[in-house]
């Protein structure tokens, strides 16, 4: 999945503004306590960022 992606499938489900908001500030224990940004900047991959986001806010399987 590219960033893009990524980005876009999280302004779909949360809203950009809300979105933008967990990109930068939310920390993930499943991202080993990073934020978003600071995992992508470690390269960590869009797809198992966006699994660790759908995971913690419960996204059903059909919105994966």
């Amino acid at each position: 999945m590219r960033t893009t992606v990524f980005r876009q499938k999280m302004a779909e489900e949360f809203g950009s503004v809300r979105a933008e908001m967990l990109v930068s500030d939310h920390v993930f224990s499943g991202l080993d306590g990073r934020t978003v940004e600071q995992a992508l900047k470690a390269g960590v991959q869009a797809k198992q960022i966006w699994q660790v986001v759908c995971a913690d806010f419960g996204i059903p399987a059909e919105r994966r």
